[in-house]
């Protein structure tokens, strides 16, 4: 235990990759005292990032502290020091797979949208929300692996899942950086995780305003945003859940947009005050979950009731590999196609021919990462 840490609020950050370090790196920044537990697959990536994050802290005059130990250990950190938020970093796939180590993987995915890969997002994340449940109910799960659509599989399960990170939130970001720095009023936007790629017509682009008021020229606004490096988002995404979950952990009453928020599919603008959610929106509800599930065909893939669904372009993609599951599955056997999944990606993952499909042949569903 860290010195002098009783009765201090703790977080525990599942993985140590990018995602995970960009939110450990911006944690090291808050101003109230905190104990964060990293706990990765690889112990020593998750020592190497509390290390570089207690550096941080120190250099920032940060009261918060890291720990670092092995996933396997969750149960007990959690039972063990009930930590207020746990925030889910680690997933199967990672989205830069198809820049880095091009293959017919990646082509398969590029072809069906990256919705095709919501078991192995769902897998860790499952495993997490049951450790949740079992050993610290009390403790917020969010989600930062795809929740646009793991978030309503977690809830269709009848797991914890409090809201996610990254998406819409990243989005917002974006749009808030086109305003003026005086701009007081609450910016609401609604948008999918398929929305960090710009859509084929204007009608399904993001929607967004300032209070009630509707915030023109979105598709502008965002493509600084689109044009970058997927990889350097992280930075910003990482920032904007380290700021999330400092204010969970004061219980600061708090207007922003986040990702499957209770489940629900998309993201949404909602307002959090001390632990419980509600959603901000400015129009209807059923409208904008609507939207978003309609959203999530052009990804690749939705949660209807107790069935994962994929659409008919990921389902003509994984027709010649998976026929069985070509059109989707039943939630509770994400488990199992998880094992598939990841048994034809090792059988595809031999160097793609050149040119790579992607260049190519542009995918119709253009998915996010």
């Amino acid at each position: 235990m860290t010195e002098n840490s009783a009765g201090v609020p703790r977080v525990v950050v599942a993985g140590s990759g990018s995602l995970a370090r960009g939110g450990c790196f911006s944690l090291a920044l808050a101003k109230i005292p905190a104990v964060v537990h990293i706990l990765a697959r690889r112990p020593g990536q998750a020592r190497e990032v509390a290390d570089l994050a207690a550096m941080r802290a120190r250099l920032s005059g940060s009261p918060v502290s890291f720990e670092a130990g092995a996933l396997t250990d969750l149960r007990e950190v959690l039972a063990r020091f009930q930590p207020r938020v746990v925030l889910n970093c680690a997933s199967h796939q990672s989205p830069w797979e198809r820049m880095t180590s091009p293959s017919e993987w990646t082509n398969l995915l590029r072809r069906g949208g990256f919705g095709l890969t919501l078991p192995l997002q769902a897998g860790p994340a499952i495993s997490l929300a049951q450790a949740v449940a079992e050993a610290s109910p009390a403790t917020m799960l969010v989600n930062g692996c795809f929740p646009d659509a793991v978030n309503p599989l977690l809830k269709a399960l009848g797991l914890p899942v409090f809201c996610g990170i990254g998406n819409v939130m990243t989005l917002a970001a974006a749009l808030r950086a086109t305003l003026p720095a005086d701009e007081t009023r609450t910016l609401r936007v609604l948008a999918h995780h398929v929305h960090l790629h710009a859509p084929e017509d204007e009608a399904g682009e993001a929607l967004a305003w300032l209070d009630d008021e509707p915030l023109t020229d979105v598709t502008a606004r965002l493509a600084k945003l689109r044009a970058a490096d997927r990889r350097e988002l992280n930075a910003v995404t990482g920032h904007a859940a380290a700021l999330l979950v400092e204010n969970l952990l004061t219980g600061a009453d708090t207007r922003t947009n986040v990702p499957g928020p209770l489940g629900l599919p998309g993201g949404y603008p909602v307002r959090i005050r001390d632990g419980a959610l509600a959603l901000d929106l400015p129009v209807a509800e059923d409208v904008a979950v609507r939207r978003n599930q309609r959203d999530g065909h052009r990804d690749g893939v939705v949660v209807e009731g107790s069935d994962v669904v994929f659409g008919e372009t990921a389902r003509q993609a994984l027709l010649p590999y998976l026929p069985d599951l070509a059109a989707g599955f039943p939630v509770h056997d994400t488990a199992s196609v998880c094992d598939r999944l990841l048994e034809l990606r090792d059988r595809l993952r031999s160097p793609a021919p050149f040119p790579n499909e992607e260049e190519r042949c542009p995918s119709p569903a253009r998915p996010g990462t």
